[in-house]
C-alpha cells in the first residue's frame, strides 16, 4: 500500500479575506481522501500567529484558531527541514515535521500575493498554486492589467493612483477620473479580492467616499469604467499546458457582485455552464489560458470576464490565483460541470504542485562550469 502524502492545509491569515479562507479550508479538508492523505491543518490568526491541530477529521476552523499556545508552529526558510517546526514558549524549536506538499488556502494579502509562496520556496516545500511572480502580479490589479494589455487582451478602461497622491490632492484625482472614465465607475483596492473594499460611484461625491473606503485597505487604488454586460468566469488548471473549464455566469442579486452578495445573503445565483454562443465560449477559454500564461501561472486560477451588452465584446476583468473553494465557489463548480469532481480536482492540484516542485528542483543553485 502506497504511503499517505502528508499535506499541510494553511488557512486564515492576516487579510481582509480571513473568514473566506476559513470557509474554503473547511471544504477542502472535508473533501480530501483520508486514505491518500494525512491532513495537517495549519491556522494563521488575524494577528499572524501560526497554530496547528491534529484533529483533521473533525476540523472546525474556529476551534483550530483558538488552539492553545503549546500548539504553535512555523514554517521557516530552511530547506533541510522541509516542513513544520513546532515551537514552545520562548520560541525554542522542539522538532521538525516534514510535509510532502502544502495547500495554502489563503486569500488576499500575505497569502495570495506571493509572500507565503516565497516562504514555501525558501523552505523547499511543494505547494499548490501559482508561484511568487504569478501570485504577486495576479494580486496587483495594476500589474495584472499591464501584463494583459501587453499580451493583447482587452481590459476594462481604468486609472490608478497611490493613496499618497489622493491625500495630497483629491480634487486633481477626481478631475482626472471624471475626464478619462466618466461615471459610473468601480473603485477597488489594488491588492484585495472577494470584493472587499469595492464600491460603485455614480458621481463625484460617491467617488470621494469610495476612494476613502478603498484606501483603508491598500496604498494603491484602481478605478475602472463600469461595464454593462454579463459576468462570466472560467477555471484554469495545469502548469505548462493548462486547460480551461466550461465558463459559468454570475447573475448578481445586488447592484454588483459585492462581499455580502457572495458570502452573506447569497442573493446572487450562478448559471453553470453559461448559456453562450460556442464562439464566445471558445474565446473565453482561449483568453483565460492566455491570461494564465501572461502572468506565468501554475496550478490553478479563475479568470473573470465581461461579455459587453450591445457589442458582445469579451473583456477580461481579473485573474484570481487562489480562488475560493467554499461550497458556493465557482472554481470547483466549473470543473464539476466540466467532468472533474471536487475530490479529484484536489488530487490533481496536489500532483501539479509536486510536479512543479520536481521540475524546479532541476535548476542549479550554484554555478558549475560546463565540462
Amino acid at each position: 500500500m502506497a504511503r499517505k502524502l502528508r499535506v499541510g492545509v494553511i488557512f486564515g491569515g492576516r487579510s481582509g479575506e480571513h473568514d473566506v479562507s476559513l470557509r474554503s479550508a473547511e471544504s477542502i479538508i472535508s473533501a480530501m481522501d483520508k486514505s491518500k492523505y494525512e491532513v495537517v491543518p495549519i491556522g494563521i490568526t488575524n494577528e499572524g500567529r501560526w497554530l496547528v491541530s491534529g484533529n483533521a477529521t473533525a476540523l472546525l476552523p474556529q476551534a483550530v484558531m483558538a488552539s492553545n499556545s503549546h500548539q504553535q508552529v512555523a514554517i521557516i526558510g530552511d530547506p533541510t527541514r522541509q516542513g513544520l517546526t513546532r515551537l514552545e514558549e520562548g520560541e525554542q524549536a522542539l522538532s521538525s515535521e516534514p510535509l510532502d506538499a502544502v495547500f495554502p488556502v489563503l486569500h488576499g494579502t500575505y497569502g495570495e500575493d506571493g509572500t507565503i509562496q516565497g516562504l514555501l520556496e525558501m523552505a523547499g516545500v511543494p505547494y499548490v498554486g501559482c508561484g511568487v511572480l504569478a501570485s504577486a502580479t495576479g494580486m496587483d490589479k495594476v500589474a495584472m492589467k499591464q501584463l494583459f494589455e501587453r499580451d493583447g487582451l482587452a481590459v476594462v478602461e481604468y486609472e490608478w493612483f497611490l493613496r499618497s497622491s489622493w491625500e495630497a490632492g483629491p480634487e486633481v484625482v477626481i478631475e482626472r477620473i471624471s475626464q478619462s472614465l466618466g461615471f459610473p465607475v468601480f473603485v477597488k483596492p489594488a491588492n484585495l479580492g472577494s470584493s472587499v473594499g469595492i464600491s460603485k460611484a455614480t458621481n463625484e461625491k460617491d467617488l470621494r467616499d469610495a476612494v476613502n473606503d478603498a484606501a483603508r485597505y491598500d496604498r494603491k487604488i484602481v478605478v475602472e469604467r463600469a461595464v454593462d454586460g454579463r459576468e462570466i468566469e472560467v477555471s484554469i488548471l495545469g502548469n505548462e499546458h493548462p486547460i480551461a473549464s466550461l465558463p459559468g455566469e454570475i447573475i448578481v442579486g445586488h447592484e454588483f457582485y459585492d462581499y455580502e452578495d457572495k458570502y452573506i445573503d447569497s442573493a446572487s445565483r450562478t448559471d453553470v455552464p453559461a448559456k453562450l454562443p460556442l464562439s464566445i465560449i471558445e474565446q473565453i477559454q482561449r483568453d483565460g489560458i492566455r491570461a494564465f500564461k501572461a502572468i506565468d501561472g501554475s496550478g490553478l486560477a479563475r479568470v473573470d470576464f465581461f461579455v459587453e451588452s450591445g457589442t458582445g465584446r469579451v473583456i477580461i476583468n481579473e485573474i484570481n490565483t487562489m480562488p475560493g473553494f467554499t461550497s458556493i465557489s465557482m472554481y470547483p463548480k466549473l470543473w464539476e460541470a466540466s467532468g472533474i469532481p471536487y475530490s479529484e480536482l484536489i488530487d490533481r492540484l496536489i500532483q501539479l504542485a509536486i510536479e512543479r516542485h520536481g521540475d524546479k528542483s532541476r535548476n542549479l543553485t550554484s554555478y558549475k562550469p560546463r565540462g
